[in-house]
Order: structure tokens, then sequence, then C-alpha cells
């Protein structure tokens, strides 16, 4: 390969970094102006919570229909809209006057994010392969980790310098230039638009029922919960959508028709099984950052800028690790998911018996350091899993097997961050700083650590049901780039 190649693949993959930190800055920025927010704009306890949760709801339906667009009609475009349309929902919602109009702007604002997103993760599967694609994804993920990072700290600091009326709003204006630049620099230097999709038609029936899965079964973890019968409304009608969509699928495979999801998804043990340990890790990880800062605010008496002190180490580990992660998986393979996975059980378990048994003066610190060993295992476990999974899609469903992976993580954060949360709340009742916040924590721990236990019980299937595969566990090339097919017509 030229040089000039090799540099073309280094502003991709920059590209894509610049993507994923803009889309996830806005999210961890906007978790710390949430009480000046509601206090400004009066929004009830509803509004909050689809004010947050709406957006990653709307990013996961967004993952798919994103994906499979990507692979028909090329990513650039799809990437260039998306970041556009985030810009102006962000605007939109910074300047919004009431409740309404936040909720509306964070639902387009996150469907825009997922549309970038499922073009990063398909970009990044056309222009790497084998290590490298190892390594470009542990960068993205260190991408993720510096925004996690830079969030709280950024958000609080707004809040606390300009006041709680601008101080929010400047949080929602943070993401601003980031996307600007974004914007600027995939205009031009993503590769030009090629479809690596066989067949130009989309399944617009298939995209409609997996849409309305997915809504169904992520509404009810992000609304007010209802009654048993409400529940069990909810349960049925996700039963019946998958059904149809599953005969469908079925139907056109049958009829010689490129279905929605790539057959060779579907009959992949390991696509499959990867799949799972990435929902168990996604959720657990994400349930157990959201406990951690009810803890240290509302069991502790912690202030926003000392919380995000706190978790601030587990975000750089995690974007230290995932940046070396290559480096282990090159010497153990796929073993790294393993060890990884295992760290973070030690990790929750740890922070349970911390909660437990250390004073309270100093339990903060030793918090701290429980979030440093669960940021590292979390780099060693989300990239090499995500690549993992990836070589086992075709290079024509590349975006919908990332998007199909990305909204499953979105499916059990929703389910974790309701479920997780509850078990904590349920025993966390008292004053601040005494028992009972923390006996809730240290229960939730350890609820953490058993959805970590369950990932990495699947690992090992996946292990057993994978053969050696060359792209990964070989050496990268020198220059890491793979040759990029000839256009479909």
């Amino acid at each position: 390969m030229l040089p000039g190649e090799d540099r073309a693949a280094r502003r991709v993959l920059l590209v894509c970094m610049a993507a994923g930190a803009t889309t996830l800055l806005d999210q961890a920025v906007l978790n710390i102006a949430v009480p000046s927010m509601r206090q400004s704009i009066g929004a009830t306890g509803a509004d909050v919570q689809w004010i947050v949760a709406g957006y990653s709801l709307a990013f996961g339906l967004a993952l798919v229909p994103g994906g499979s667009l990507g692979d028909l009609h090329g990513r650039k475009c799809l990437f260039l809209a998306g970041v556009a349309v985030f810009l102006l929902a962000g605007v939109a919602a910074a300047t919004g006057g009431g409740p309404g109009t936040l909720i509306g702007a964070r639902l387009v604002q996150g469907a825009a994010a997922g549309l970038v997103n499922s073009q990063v993760i398909g970009t990044i599967q056309d222009v790497f392969h084998g290590q490298a694609r190892g390594r470009a994804l542990g960068l993205y993920a260190v991408t993720g980790g510096v925004a996690t990072a830079l969030g709280p700290p950024l958000g609080g600091a707004l809040v606390a310098g300009l006041g709680p009326e601008a101080g929010w709003r400047c949080c929602l204006l943070l993401s601003s230039p980031c996307a600007v630049l974004t914007l600027t620099l995939a205009a031009r230097w993503l590769p030009p638009p090629r479809r690596t999709a066989r067949n130009s038609r989309l399944d617009v029936l298939g995209l409609g029922l997996l849409c309305g899965c997915t809504l169904t079964l992520m509404v009810p973890f992000i609304r007010t919960p209802g009654s048993g019968g409400e529940a069990l409304v909810w349960g049925t009608m996700v039963c019946a959508l998958a059904a149809v969509f599953v005969v469908h699928q079925g139907l056109r495979v049958r009829r010689g028709r490129q279905p929605l999801v790539h057959p060779a998804l579907t009959s992949s043990k390991p696509y499959m099984l990867g799949t799972a340990v990435a929902m168990a890790q996604f959720g657990s990880s994400l349930a157990a950052f959201l406990v951690l800062t009810v803890f240290l605010q509302d069991g502790l008496g912690l202030s926003a800028l000392l919380t995000a002190a706190v978790t601030l180490p587990g975000a750089v580990g995690m974007g230290i690790s995932s940046a070396l992660a290559w480096r282990l998986v090159r010497r153990i393979g796929p073993r790294t998911v393993t060890v990884g996975l295992t760290l973070g059980i030690g990790a929750a378990l740890a922070g349970a018996a911390v909660a437990l048994c250390v004073p309270t003066a100093v339990l903060p610190m030793a918090l701290a350091g429980t979030q440093l060993m669960s940021g590292v295992a979390g780099g060693l476990t989300v990239s090499p899993n995500q690549t993992q999974v990836l070589q086992h899609a075709p290079a024509e469903a590349a975006g919908v097997g990332g998007g199909i992976l990305q909204m499953a993580q979105r499916i059990a954060a929703a389910v974790c961050l309701s479920a997780v949360p509850a078990v904590y709340l349920h025993t966390a009742s008292g004053p601040p700083g005494g028992s009972h916040p923390r006996a809730g924590y240290a229960l939730a721990s350890c609820v953490c650590a058993g959805l970590l236990a369950v990932a990495l019980l699947l690992s090992l299937l996946r292990q057993a049901a994978t053969p050696p595969h060359p792209s990964v566990l070989a050496p990268p090339n020198h220059v890491g780039v793979v040759p990029r097919p000839k256009e479909t017509t």
C-alpha cells in the first residue's frame, strides 16, 4: 500500500472518533445538568425521563435502519446528514422554552446520533480488517471514554459558573462546535459513497416490524411503571411483532429476496453469543455508573463535581486500556474478553465490599479505585468483543450487523437502567451517610457482578463455538487497510 492510502485511513478513523465524541459528550454532559434544567423549565418527572431516556430510545431505533441504508446507498451522505440534523436539533433543544420542545428535539437528536453511529461502525468495517480493525475500534472506544470522562466535570462547571438557567442550555450547546468540526472533516476525508449490499431494494416491511418491536420493548422501561396488566399488554405486543418479523424474514429468504437481517448473522452462533455478551456487559456498566452517581450524591451527600471526580478514574482507565487492548489480543486472542469480564466481576464485588466496610471519610477515594479497576476491565472487554462479533458480519451486511449489535446494547441498557437502580432504591432508605444506602449500593453492585458473570459464561460458550479466525489473530499488515471492493450495481 502507498503511504497516501495509509494516511487516508487514519483520516477516516479521526472522523469516526470525532463523531463518537460529538454524540457521547452530549449525553454525558446532560446528566449533570438535569436538576437545573428541570427547575428552569418546570418539567415533571415524566418529562425528565423522556428528555434523558428518549435520546437512547431514538438512538436505538435508528441504528438498524441507518446501517441498512448505509449498506444499500453508501455511508458518507447519511453520515453528513446525521451530523447536520444532530447539530440543528441540539440548538433547538438548547433554545427551547418548554418540556415539549425539549423532548421533541432530544428525540430527533437521538435518531440523528443513531444514524451517525451506524455509519461509523460500517465505515470502520469497510476500511479496516484484522488487528487493524481491533485497533480502530479500540481507539473509537477511547474516544467514548474521554467524552464520558469530560462530560460530568464540564457540565458541573458550566452550571456552577453560569447559573442554573444559562448553565443547562450551554451544556446542550457544548457538542455544537464538535459537530461543526466533524461535519467539516467528514466532508473532506470520508471516502465517496459506495454500496456494499447486493440488493438495492430496502426491506421496508421488515424495517417497520423491527422498529415497532424495538419500540414496544424499550418504552415500558423508560416510562412511569404501570400495572401488571399493562406490562402484560406490552409483553404480548413484543412477542407478536417479533413472531411476525421472524416469519416475514423467512418468507423473503425463501422467495430469493434479501431480508433486513442477513441470514449469515442469525445463523452464526459466535455473532449471536457475542451480541449477548455485549448486552450483559453494556447494561451492567451503565446501570453500575448510574447507581454509583445516585449513591454518591444522595447516599453520601457529595456535590456533582466531587461525584464526577470519583467517576473520572473509571473513564480514564477505560480509555487507556481500550487503546492497549489490541496488544493483549495479539498475545492471547479471544481470551482477552474473558480477562476483561473476570476483572469486571472483581471490580463490582470490590465495590460492594468497600461500600460495606470502608469508613465514610475515605469511601469516595476507595470507590475511585474500584472505578479505575472497572474502567480497565471495560476497555479490555468492549472493543475486543465488538471486533470478534463484527468479524462474523459479511461485507454486504456490515452496517446492519453493527446496527443490530448497538441496538441490542441499547435495549439491555433500558432494561438494566430500570431494574438495577430499583434494587438500590428499594434497599437504600435512610439519611445520607447511613448504612442503608451502603447496603443498597453493595446489593446493586452484586447484581451487576451477576450480569457480568452471565456475560463471562456466554463468552466462554462463544469461544467454544468459534473456530480460529486468522483475520483477527494474525498480525496486521503494515498498513492495516482492506482493499476496497468494487462498487456493486
